[in-house]
């Protein structure tokens, strides 16, 4: 039998390690170039603008990125057009010109003692955020002020609405105050006080005063529709009495009861309900 030719060349040979020309191919890969860290510069205080307005409860993404693509959307007071655009969650956002907020609304009620300050300012000492410090993570701020030497009641929020409610002179909530004057008020500027005084040239009008029962004349309950505890000095400088103390017993339908001195609460679902309808 004939010996048959070697048509194998090129075919790798066992334990030669020659590879096969047919199925070799040249490796031209670029080298690899060594990869380095990039430190990530995104802001963990900063969030997308669409996703800011969606955890406020407007309305979803896609509709946000519409509103903001429209120039619905201002961030402090700037009209931005641009989609990824992100805000801090302190700057001012308005959807339509309404200012939201992504936190979850809060409502507390503090019955706050002497010796705080009615501010959100760092270095003044004692203030009311100290004693609401662990009330909620939201950033909640005082309606209104209540002296260093003032008491009672002092309703915090983040809710703008609720907030404007009470700051408007017009539609302002009523607060009931026990005062403590000097020396008895004469029944003469009791009927001046409720009839309204005239204050460089502007009219005080309180909505209910009145003395209070068993108790020296000099003691009186006033009702009125102002968030400061100063247009109290203001309403009895011009009557020639000091004030000695000062105790806001009832915020509309909010009252003491169960909060005893220094303490908070939560307002109830329908506490916060009736706040809004007032």
């Amino acid at each position: 039998m004939s010996r048959q030719g070697n048509n194998n060349k090129g075919k790798q040979t066992k334990g030669t390690g020659k590879p096969n020309s047919k199925y070799s191919r040249p490796n031209t890969s670029k080298p690899k170039t060594p990869k380095t860290n990039v430190k990530s510069t995104s802001n963990p205080d900063e969030i997308r603008l669409n996703k800011y307005i969606a955890n406020s409860g407007i309305c979803s993404r896609r509709d946000a990125d519409m509103h903001i693509s429209i120039g619905g959307v201002t961030v402090n007071g700037k009209v931005i057009t641009e989609m990824g655009y992100k805000v801090k969650l302190g700057d001012e956002v308005r959807f339509d010109g309404s200012r939201i907020t992504p936190e979850k609304k809060a409502y507390v009620l503090l019955n706050k003692p002497k010796g705080f300050a009615t501010t959100t300012s760092e270095g003044k000492g004692r203030t009311v955020m100290d004693l609401v410090s662990n009330a909620t993570n939201s950033r909640i701020k005082p309606i209104g002020r209540l002296g260093r030497n003032s008491m009672g009641l002092l309703l915090f929020t983040n809710d703008d609405q609720v907030h404007n409610k009470f700051t408007n002179s017009n539609t302002g909530v009523s607060r009931l105050f026990q005062i403590e004057l000097d020396k008895n008020l004469k029944f003469e500027d009791f009927k001046k006080i409720k009839e309204g005084l005239k204050i460089n040239g502007k009219l005080v009008a309180v909505e209910e005063i009145s003395y209070i029962d068993d108790a020296p004349k000099s003691q009186i309950g006033l009702k009125i529709k102002n968030t400061g505890n100063s247009i109290l000095r203001t309403i009895f400088d011009q009557l020639k009495y000091d004030i000695v103390k000062v105790d806001c017993v009832a915020i509309g339908h909010l009252t003491k009861k169960d909060i005893p001195r220094g303490h908070w609460k939560h307002l109830t679902e329908q506490e916060i309900n009736t706040l809004k309808m007032l």
